[in-house]
């Protein structure tokens, strides 16, 4: 049975700072650190008696959660510009307030390739069909279980990838987590189902709030 277990990274530099992300690259605050550490635990617990694949956004405050991760489990991370959150153009790393002053609104028709008027912003189909390919790439490993890092929007993309979502479908469709969240997946052989065991899951996280 494939399973997956698909980690948003913890808390960083952009984050506390009110930046915006997308491939703007922050690393992690000592926060997003201890929260990481946590995060390479409960993964240990999870992945006991198997040997899980390991691949990462290349973008710092994934690779170093993968860095963490990988440590605890004595695992090397694949590192792709796959798995990156959506791009939000000339807007990355400006203050969100920026950002919020002068995105349009989401149109009723057409969401799938809007860029809400930002000069280099990814669509949702970019993102989508970049994901989709890395994700391919990732269940070709012939491993029975993936760790997967990755941000909190692109999450949306690996889960409507596993479910078997459409591209086209994705223009409206989102699965908002927290960070340092992670996400269970699982597939059944008999059945040929694709299951959502546990989405946004940071129980793991308490003991730090």
């Amino acid at each position: 049975m494939k399973t997956l277990y698909v980690v948003t990274h913890p808390q960083s530099v952009h984050h506390v700072e009110g930046r915006v992300g997308g491939w703007y690259d922050t690393a992690l605050t000592d926060l997003g650190r201890s929260q990481a550490d946590t995060v390479a635990t409960r993964l240990a617990e999870l992945c006991a008696g198997d040997t899980p694949s390991l691949t990462s956004s290349d973008l710092l405050r994934c690779s170093e959660t993968a860095d963490i991760i990988g440590h605890r489990l004595g695992l090397q991370p694949r590192l792709t510009p796959g798995l990156r959150e959506m791009s939000c153009g000339v807007a990355e790393g400006k203050p969100q307030a920026w950002l919020t002053a002068r995105r349009l609104p989401v149109p009723e028709e057409g969401s799938l390739d809007d860029t809400g008027g930002i000069e280099g912003a990814e669509t949702r189909r970019q993102t989508g069909t970049r994901i989709y390919r890395a994700m391919d790439e990732i269940l070709a490993d012939p491993a029975d279980c993936h760790i997967v890092v990755t941000h909190g929007f692109a999450l949306t993309f690996v889960i409507a990838w596993w479910i078997g979502m459409p591209i086209e479908s994705l223009g409206r469709v989102n699965f908002p987590v927290a960070s340092g969240s992670i996400t269970h997946l699982a597939g059944h052989p008999f059945w040929k189902s694709r299951a959502v065991i546990a989405l946004g899951e940071t129980s793991h996280l308490a003991k730090l709030n």
